[in-house]
């Protein structure tokens, strides 16, 4: 059982290799495989956290581990999904291109304070995760998205500026930041709360 939120962390890099492959080949029936892979994708992302609370083997390392391979995961779910439907890309290059460039400035600034890349894992983050999967979705099902996506996209700056927030805040590296006010709490050596289902 210890080895259960590695196996579900290290699934992902497996399910985005897959999307990537089907998504190269055209395959029949594309759209729906790629929702159910992705929604199995998420899935993984939600409980190995969970789950490695629940045995009490969350660790730093396992977080930063949860962190990059989260990274590859999405990374690779655009890629499928850019294979699949170029257009809808370039209809929406300059919202992505602002999406990409303000996860690499929430690195940036990781790296330069803390020498550490982020896992913060915050809930406004969280949330994001959730409704871009729901556009992805969408636009894997469609080749568009207008709601969700423009959701997505106001969600993902408000997160990104709040994940760099936090991190001027802490004082040192800490994983699993809910939000500002817990990183002010963090710097003011104050405890925070900790929820075995959210931030362990």
């Amino acid at each position: 059982m210890k080895y259960l939120p590695l196996a579900l962390i290290y699934s992902r890099l497996a399910i985005g290799g897959l999307l990537v492959a089907l998504s190269c080949r055209g395959v029949a029936h594309f759209a729906a495989l790629a929702v159910g892979l992705l929604t199995l994708g998420v899935l993984t992302d939600v409980f190995d956290g969970i789950v490695a609370r629940q045995l009490n083997i969350s660790s730093e390392k396992l977080r930063r581990l949860d962190s990059a391979v989260d990274q590859v995961f999405w990374g690779l779910v655009l890629v499928a999904t850019y294979l699949a439907w170029p257009g809808f890309f370039a209809q929406n290059a300059a919202k992505l291109w602002t999406l990409l460039g303000l996860e690499g400035l929430t690195y940036a600034v990781s790296y330069l304070k803390f020498r550490k890349e982020i896992a913060t894992h915050s809930w406004g983050a969280k949330g994001w995760v959730l409704v871009s999967a729901a556009a992805l979705i969408q636009i894997l099902s469609t080749g568009n998205s207008g709601l969700l996506f423009n959701i997505s996209f106001y969600l993902g700056v408000l997160s990104r500026v709040e994940i760099i927030a936090i991190l001027l805040l802490l004082p040192r590296w800490t994983n699993d930041v809910p939000t500002c006010y817990h990183a002010l709490r963090l710097r003011r050596n104050q405890p925070i709360r900790r929820y075995k289902l959210l931030n362990g």
